[in-house]
């Protein structure tokens, strides 16, 4: 194996671990050439320890042999790998600020947070000192730190890329991600990573039930997009996506179902060894060690269920808008209160695609104020790269 050199830069915002600080040369040549790339320490880098956003967990796993088969491609196709990033602990939260590693900076909002799980992912790449990073999103963490951050992010379609080599938070929602400062490298990363899609959207869906739940500073944004959006679609259609129930119930069965496989897959380690979690996280990990067999059960019937809905909603020619979260960043300095009734909001918007398994691409916007704001565009399974391509047709048309 290749011996690692350091970073070739000093981690100015608090974005690398500390057992990440190191680069990997390229493999081979390839489209990638010439770029730089980081990795949320969830992936697993052959010869380097994962450690999942805990140093328990560090300290009691060892040190793989493999590199994650997305770290392998990347490398194949010409890319730099510049270390390990930072992560919320085992990726359980969308705030950003781990209670042992500490927040990374955002450098498009230095006072306010950069958003989770994938925080120091998105703090690397909007500081621009790499220009892609891996990330993952089960309940939003890309979509809402790449709308904090105002950068590039997408959820991929569940299932899509390979997780192998991945620490799980909920496998049934989890997907492998990543961000960009510029769309030009977005597109790039995807079409290595991704397949070839022939979607082409007709139809434009506004998600009504969802955009309620974002602050006004989105509504013009939501708007520019919406219009934008006419020049490709013949229809539009305003609709509650979760109708006859609301997005609450919808948010109440991806965390009864997410906690319950989350639980299954780490609550083992987590009885043996009693790892010292952030208050909040240690709750969430309280909470799935309850939830019942029954419980789970009914929540993946419904989960099922809502699936169906919405693939069917968006057949094979629609796509949807939505907010990529529900307000801007908060402030660093934001109470509890605070930080709870906006992650309630965001996840009530950020578990449309995660219940439905279908991708949906973060399109950085600003507020009238200046501050970044994503809105998203949720397209059917596997047109993740489509999806991409319309996006920045999008981005380019509001930015002309």
């Amino acid at each position: 194996m290749t011996t690692p050199a350091p970073l070739p830069f000093e981690d100015s915002i608090g974005a690398w671990v500390p057992h990440g600080k190191f680069s990997l040369p390229p493999t081979a040549s390839g489209p990638l050439d010439g770029l730089s790339f980081a990795a949320k320490d969830v992936f697993d880098v052959a010869g380097h320890p994962t450690g999942a956003g805990n140093p328990q967990w560090l300290a009691t796993h060892p040190v793989p042999e493999q590199h994650s088969p997305l770290i392998t491609r990347l490398l194949g196709a010409g890319a730099t790998l510049h270390g390990k990033t930072l992560t919320d602990e085992l990726a359980y939260s969308i705030h950003g600020d781990n209670i042992h590693y500490g927040m990374p900076v955002n450098s498009a909002a230095p006072e306010r947070i950069p958003g989770g799980s994938s925080s120091g992912s998105v703090a690397a790449v909007a500081a621009q000192l790499v220009d892609f990073a891996l990330g993952t999103d089960t309940g939003g963490s890309t979509r809402v730190p790449a709308s904090y951050c105002g950068v590039w992010g997408l959820r991929t379609t569940h299932g899509l890329l390979s997780r192998d080599g991945l620490v799980p938070l909920h496998p049934g929602f989890d997907t492998a991600t990543w961000f960009a400062h510029d769309a030009g490298t977005f597109e790039r990363v995807g079409q290595v990573l991704l397949p070839p899609s022939t979607f082409s959207a007709a139809r434009l869906l506004v998600l009504r039930d969802a955009c309620s739940l974002a602050d006004a500073a989105f509504a013009p944004a939501l708007q520019a997009v919406r219009s934008a959006l006419a020049d490709f679609c013949t229809s539009t259609e305003t609709l509650d996506i979760a109708a006859p129930q609301s997005l609450e119930h919808w948010r109440q069965t991806y965390v009864t179902a997410g906690a319950f496989e989350g639980w299954m897959s780490h609550g083992d380690w987590i009885s043996r060894h009693a790892p010292d979690f952030a208050p909040a996280i240690a709750a969430r990990w309280q909470q799935a060690a309850s939830v019942s067999q029954d419980q789970a059960e009914e929540a993946f019937a419904q989960r099922a269920a809502i699936r169906a809905r919405v693939r069917a909603s968006l057949g094979t020619d629609g796509i949807a808008l939505l907010p990529s979260a529900a307000s801007v960043a908060p402030l660093r300095t934001a109470g509890g209160a605070e930080i709870d009734e906006i992650r309630l909001r965001t996840l009530r918007i950020g578990c449309i695609a995660g219940l439905a398994g279908l991708p949906q691409v973060s399109i950085p916007l600003r507020s009238a104020a200046g501050l970044p704001i994503g809105i998203s565009l949720l397209g059917p399974a596997g047109s993740d790269l489509a999806l991409i391509r319309l996006a920045r047709q999008i981005h380019q048309q509001l930015a002309a």
